[in-house]
C-alpha cells in the first residue's frame, strides 16, 4: 500500500512562490502514482491538518526563511513523523551563510573571503576596510535568504546604495566576488549523484536566471572537465554535506576560477520545479524524478 504524503509548501519567505511550485510538482508526480497526497500551508492549522490525515511521511518543500532554516523542522520534531531533508540544527547551521562559511574555512574548504556588514555600527570606513580585505567588486547578501534573493555583485559607486535597500536585514556579508564558472552539485545521502554547470545570460546566476525562462541560462550537463577535477568538486560538496551532518538531499553551489573550487553554500532544500538542477542532474544519471522524490521519502522514513 502506497503511503500518505503531506507536502508543506508556500510559507511567508520571499521564496513562497517557488517552494509553490516545487510542492505542486511533487505532488502531481505522486498522484500520477497512486500515493495519497495532501498539501498543506505551514499555518495555524498544520498541527489540525496532520492529525486529521496521518500522514506516514512529511515532504517539506518549503524554501527560505522558516522552512529550511531549523524553524518548521522544530515544530515538525513534535508530531514525531519522518520528515525529508535536514533536521533542525543542520538546516539553521547551512541557512547560516557566516556559520557554515566558518565551518568550511575550519575544515579547510575554500570559501570566497568575506566579513558580515551591521547597519547598527559606524561604517563610514567601509570602502577603505573592503579596498584592504577584499577588493571590489564584492558580492553582498543577506545572511539567510535562498535561491539568490537580494544578492548584488557592487562597485564603489553603488555599494551604500545597495546596502541601504538591505538595512531591514540588520546584518548582512560583504563577501570576495570570484570570476569563473558556475558549477552546482548534488549529493543524495552518502551518494555523490553529479554536477551541472551553468552559463547564465546575466552577470550571475541570480534568482531571475534561476527562475525566469526567458534569462535563458545554459545548463551543461556534460561538464568540460578533467575526471579529476569534477570528482574533486564531487568530493568537496560530499565533504561538505557530512561537516554539516546534512540528511537527504542537499546542492551545492561552487564557483571555479583558476583551477580551484570555491563553495559559496550548501542548500539542504535544493527546488523541485521544472527549472530545478538537482532532478536535472538525477535524470542524466538514470534517475528519473518519481525515483528522486521516492528516494527523498524512503530517505526520510529510515532516518529516526
Amino acid at each position: 500500500m502506497k503511503k500518505k504524503i503531506l507536502i508543506i509548501s508556500g510559507g511567508i519567505s520571499k521564496e513562497r512562490l517557488i517552494s509553490l511550485e516545487t510542492g505542486l510538482q511533487v505532488a502531481k508526480e505522486l498522484r500520477k502514482h497512486f500515493y495519497d497526497v495532501k498539501i498543506s500551508e505551514p499555518d495555524n492549522n498544520l498541527e489540525k491538518t496532520i492529525k486529521i490525515f496521518k500522514p506516514d511521511v512529511i515532504f517539506n518543500a518549503l524554501h527560505g526563511q522558516f522552512g529550511e532554516d531549523g524553524y518548521i523542522q522544530t515544530i515538525l520534531e513534535r508530531f514525531k513523523i519522518p520528515y525529508t531533508h535536514s533536521g533542525v540544527i543542520p538546516s539553521a547551521i547551512a541557512m547560516d551563510k557566516e556559520i557554515s562559511k566558518k565551518l568550511f574555512i575550519k575544515y579547510k574548504i575554500n570559501t570566497p573571503k568575506f566579513f558580515t556588514y551591521s547597519f547598527d555600527k559606524n561604517n563610514s570606513k567601509l570602502v577603505k576596510v573592503i579596498n584592504k580585505k577584499l577588493k571590489f567588486p564584492v558580492v553582498v547578501k543577506p545572511l539567510n535568504e535562498g535561491s539568490s534573493v537580494n544578492v548584488f555583485i557592487c562597485n564603489r559607486k553603488n555599494i551604500f546604495k545597495i546596502l541601504n535597500s538591505l538595512k531591514n536585514y540588520k546584518k548582512v556579508i560583504v563577501e570576495e566576488f570570484i570570476g569563473g564558472r558556475e558549477i552546482q552539485v548534488a549529493i543524495l545521502g552518502n551518494k555523490k549523484l553529479g554536477a551541472i554547470e551553468l552559463k547564465p545570460k546575466r552577470k550571475f546566476y541570480d534568482y531571475q536566471a534561476k527562475y525566469n525562462t526567458n534569462a535563458k541560462t545554459q545548463h551543461i550537463i556534460k561538464i568540460n572537465l578533467p575526471k579529476k577535477k569534477l570528482d574533486e568538486v564531487l568530493e568537496i560538496a560530499h565533504k561538505a554535506h557530512k561537516i554539516i551532518r546534512c540528511r537527504g538531499v542537499t546542492r551545492s553551489d561552487f564557483k571555479y576560477f583558476k583551477g580551484k573550487f570555491f563553495l559559496l553554500e550548501i542548500n539542504t532544500q535544493p527546488g523541485m520545479t521544472k527549472l530545478s538542477l538537482v532532478p536535472e542532474i538525477a535524470a542524466h544519471h538514470g534517475m528519473s524524478f518519481l525515483q528522486l522524490i521516492e528516494w527523498i521519502i524512503k530517505d526520510a522514513s529510515t532516518k529516526r
